[in-house]
């Protein structure tokens, strides 16, 4: 697990915020880590239903990203958000070829009540990314790049099993992404609004995680 960055007054606001979603992001969800998706007969098809869903939240554009940076009121933040938007552009490219490759997804009866509901979610991390609460779409932004790192390595998984090349990512680091927050200026009650704007983030990835399981789940009854 990621340690925070230890300063002299103790963790800093980046280092909090590496270490909340080290604590609660997608690594933790045994979904995404579990055989029926990565190396099970069921595989292919449930990793075909994570693939549709995560491009319905995370495949279109403008997404999260762009809205934030479009928000964005701190100057020194701006060569950050063009970098990490240049890099999930790559990441949705990334889905779309697998994809293609995984074919369609499972139907199932419940068809339109999860794409409403990931809809809904997509919803959420647009709101999130337009709030006037100095930090909170940063914070956002921030967990999405953490917290892709545990997606990448499903897709990886993926792009293993369906043939396809796997592309290096040219998302920020942890070290990048805690060195912009902690370049901030400081706001009151910023730690709060930077994590809140993190588990927003982290909040619709599980919900997520959680709805493929139950779909999964549903499909071997």
């Amino acid at each position: 697990m990621a340690q925070p960055l230890i300063g002299l007054d103790g963790p800093s606001h980046g280092g909090l915020l590496v270490s909340l979603v080290a604590g609660e992001g997608c690594a933790s969800h045994a979904w995404l880590h579990s055989a029926a998706l990565n190396v099970g007969t069921e595989a292919t098809r449930n990793v075909a239903d994570m693939l549709h869903l995560l491009s319905v939240l995370h495949g279109r554009t403008p997404g999260m990203i762009e809205i934030a940076a479009t928000q964005n009121v701190w100057p020194g933040a701006d060569t950050w958000f063009h970098r990490v938007a240049t890099g999930f552009a790559r990441e949705r490219d990334y889905i779309a070829r697998l994809t293609v490759a995984a074919g369609p997804a499972p139907s199932m009866a419940s068809e339109a009540a999860t794409l409403s509901t990931v809809l809904a979610q997509r919803q959420a991390l647009e709101t999130i990314a337009r709030s006037d609460r100095f930090g909170c779409a940063v914070g956002a932004v921030c967990g999405l790049v953490l917290d892709w790192q545990a997606w990448r390595a499903a897709l990886d998984t993926a792009a293993d099993r369906l043939g396809v090349d796997v592309q290096p990512s040219r998302l920020p680091d942890e070290e990048i992404c805690a060195a912009v927050v902690d370049a901030l200026p400081d706001r009151p009650r910023l730690d709060r609004t930077l994590m809140f704007g993190a588990r927003q983030l982290l909040v619709q990835h599980s919900g997520l995680l959680d709805l493929l399981e139950t779909r999964a789940g549903a499909r071997e009854e």
